[in-house]
């Protein structure tokens, strides 16, 4: 059995600290790890990281990569987001590059399930009911009658084997339904919660979105045939934007006769929207949940999270406080799920705070933006001991350094020299440039950028030592 981890999305649902190139998966929701590293450690040991898949989009890719680090699985960018479909599509034509008869077991990045032993079994039974040429779906039993979830009916169970859990064969899906009729599955039974887990064969599903989805699978198919080749990133970058968008949901499974589904127990929380961190997360005596630098007099039952400003809060009830640097949340729990609505108006008006933090962190250090305003930007950058950026160039600005501690070695042209603390150096336009921190301690400098244009895609980049050279992605 192989992993897939769809690790796509727009940073809408926990806005401010999530954004559309630093979304959800990447925050530590519950306990010290990000949601997509709890993803990688639940599914060890049974998944190892090397039968692992990571599909992302483009934008997003590098700060996966350096937030997993060594514990980076082998990452496919799709150049736009397709929803799940293409994404699962992409992935299978991967799979059966390397294993014809490979298992593909998806995982959204950015779920909680706290039941690793029963999660485990579960995937066992999908295993088998996979290798019978079934397409299983794990269903998660319902505990309330949640109205913001899909359901799967179960029919008639299936012989697949003795000494797994039971599977059964797919009765129907519901969307999300009305809040009378969710009571009404709880009371019946033998309804169960869509967690959006699916464990397949690879070659299976392609042939199911060939019956089904035709015109997908012939853009799949030219992309399948330049995999693993020089042309790969020319023709997905050609061909991937004219797939079908569509779920996987959609797609195959409300039509396919070959669904299964493998009811489990296993502490699964989709953790939807701000309010939902009150089903995963401690609470102290009145019912808050507090992080970072907040004050608190009289609140009750409330998320108040702050960084490094101090956020007070006085007598709140039943209330969501998020601050970041640039960016401050305030809403009712119960429109939580409203924030989406937030970041469209920001789309709108074409505001930078849906997009990125002011604080950026890269594998060589991190940059944090202090000012902008037509024709110029003001960055302080940190730059770890040991690291540097790439070579680089700028084809519409210029910019001045400032050392504030420590000691920079700069290239500047065909100039190699170093520029210490309270010392500056300038950077024309037009000149092939890099940073480094020689030293063993941390470097700290102050970037002026000045000219017509002074956003992150005008980068071109010569040598890089993360990667990043033929990628061309729009990040510093």
């Amino acid at each position: 059995m192989y992993a897939v981890i769809l690790a796509g999305g727009s940073g809408t649902r926990f806005w401010p600290l999530s954004r559309e190139h630093y979304p959800k998966p990447l925050l530590r929701i519950v306990g010290e790890k990000s949601l997509i590293q709890e993803t990688l450690a639940r599914l060890l040991p049974l998944i190892p990281l090397e039968r692992t898949l990571l599909v992302t989009h483009a934008q997003q890719a590098e700060q996966l990569r350096f937030q997993l680090g060594e514990s980076l699985p082998h990452v496919m960018a799709e150049p736009v987001a397709k929803n799940t479909a293409a994404a699962i599509g992409l992935a299978a034509l991967r799979l059966v590059q390397l294993d014809p008869q490979a298992v593909m077991a998806i995982f959204p990045a950015d779920h909680l399930i706290q039941k690793k032993a029963e999660f485990h079994r579960a995937l066992r039974s999908a295993e088998k009911a996979a290798e019978r040429n079934y397409l299983v779906t794990l269903g998660v039993i319902a505990t309330r009658p949640e109205t913001g979830y899909g359901y799967i009916r179960k029919g008639k169970r299936l012989s697949i084997s003795e000494k797994g859990g039971p599977v059964y064969a797919v009765a129907r899906f519901i969307e999300k339904p009305q809040r009378v009729r969710a009571q009404r599955f709880l009371r019946e039974g033998g309804y169960f919660w869509n967690a959006g887990i699916f464990i397949w064969r690879a070659a299976r599903v392609l042939e199911e979105i060939q019956k089904y989805m035709p015109q997908l699978h012939g853009g799949l198919t030219r992309v399948g045939r330049a995999l693993g080749t020089e042309e790969e990133r020319e023709v997905l970058a050609r061909v991937y934007p004219s797939l079908q968008a569509i779920s996987i949901d959609e797609g195959i499974l409300e039509k396919s006769d070959r669904v299964s589904v493998v009811p489990c127990d296993i502490g699964w929380s989709d953790v939807g929207s701000w309010s939902a961190l009150d089903e995963v997360s401690k609470r102290d005596s009145e019912g808050n949940l507090i992080e970072g630098n907040v004050i608190n007099i009289g609140s009750k039952d409330s998320i108040l999270h702050a960084g490094k400003r101090c956020v007070a809060a006085v007598g709140l009830s039943d209330m969501v406080v998020v601050d970041t640097e640039d960016a401050t949340l305030v809403c009712a729990k119960e429109s939580a799920q409203e924030v989406k609505q937030v970041v469209s108006a920001l789309k709108a008006r074409n505001g930078e705070e849906h997009l990125v933090h002011r604080s950026v962190y890269r594998p060589w250090g991190s940059f944090t933006v202090l000012e902008k305003g037509p024709g110029y930007k003001i960055k302080r950058i940190e730059v770890k001991p040991g690291a540097k950026l790439s070579l680089q160039m700028h084809h519409k600005r210029s910019e001045h350094w400032v050392v504030i501690s420590g000691t920079a070695t700069v290239t500047c042209g065909q100039s190699v020299y170093t520029v210490q603390t309270n010392q500056s150096t300038f950077v024309p336009m037009g000149v092939q440039h890099r940073l480094e921190n020689s030293s063993l301690e941390p470097l700290v400098i102050i970037e002026v950028q000045s000219g017509l244009y002074v956003e992150e895609d005008d980068i071109v980049r010569f040598e890089d030592q993360y990667g990043r050279v033929e990628k061309k992605e729009t990040v510093r």
